[in-house]
């Protein structure tokens, strides 16, 4: 284990692994952002309130999928990689929030032919199996998405969208009538459909870019991969009808070119993690 990784703790649950992140000993390299305090547009939708709704939504999910004998078992080796990836990424996301240590993170996989993943507000991460068998992923690429995917949830994208909706008035029955803010009760009933809905602004894309190519590099994943596995999704978009992960996730050779440009940024953070592995 690297150096750089903290003491975590682990526990096998019905649904999930479920796993405790620490506090980050040092600050990012990269998107050297504030962590601190949630924005004015954070703090009208309650980050607890997020989480505890997001995870009552990804249960169902998960229940759903169980249902149609989609859900990946205990022992499904796709199943076990993913959680394998992930006990080496969490440990570092406190760097990027200190609410991470707090969150219960689950990993699954569901069974379906979609080129996706997401997670969730609290560290609920979900993968298809689309997304691994048809681009065949390797290790490295698998963490650039989870790190990708991960850095969303960190840096609270989600809860500042639906913020946002709120203060520009554009869409605002989502805080009263989907998102039920000020009936908290009903929160989880409908959050799920606009969380894995959400369309990110460039600036949270690229962001979240960054962010996950140093978690992916502080747990010793060659940041290298994060240009293999967009030119991967960029040509799994060709010929129209492109994957879902693309719709929410454009690529492009602006995203090639940032990535680029900080991969030397980290490489010694992958380096000094791989000799202390």
């Amino acid at each position: 284990m690297c150096q750089l990784c903290l003491s975590k703790t682990s526990a096998w649950t019905r649904r999930g692994f479920i796993l405790a992140a620490g506090a980050a000993a040092s600050a990012p390299v990269l998107a050297q952002v504030d962590v601190g305090g949630p924005s004015r547009a954070r703090s009208l939708v309650p980050a607890q309130e997020l989480e505890v709704a997001a995870a009552q939504q990804y249960t169902q999910l998960l229940e759903q999928a169980r249902a149609k004998g989609a859900l990946a078992g205990e022992s499904h080796p796709q199943l076990q990689r993913l959680r394998h990836i992930a006990q080496r990424l969490i440990p570092q996301a406190g760097r990027w929030n200190p609410r991470a240590g707090q969150w219960r993170w689950e990993v699954n996989l569901i069974g379906s032919n979609s080129i996706n993943a997401f997670c969730m507000p609290g560290g609920k991460i979900a993968f298809f199996s689309g997304l691994l068998t048809k681009l065949q992923l390797t290790d490295d690429e698998t963490a650039m998405v989870m790190g990708h995917e991960m850095a969303h949830a960190l840096r609270e994208h989600a809860r500042a969208r639906i913020a946002k909706t709120q203060i520009t008035g554009t869409v605002a029955s989502i805080a009263a009538q989907v998102l039920g803010l000020g009936q908290i009760g009903d929160l989880a009933a409908n959050i799920g459909t606009q969380l894995l809905s959400l369309k990110y602004s460039r600036d949270d894309e690229n962001e979240a870019d960054l962010v996950g190519l140093e978690l992916a590099a502080r747990a010793g994943y060659n940041p290298d991969a994060s240009i293999t596995l967009w030119d991967k999704m960029a040509r799994a978009s060709g010929g129209g009808g492109g994957p879902a992960f693309i719709s929410s996730h454009p690529t492009g050779p602006d995203r090639m070119r940032n990535l680029q440009m900080n991969i030397p940024r980290v490489r010694g953070l992958y380096e000094q993690a791989i000799a202390h592995r």
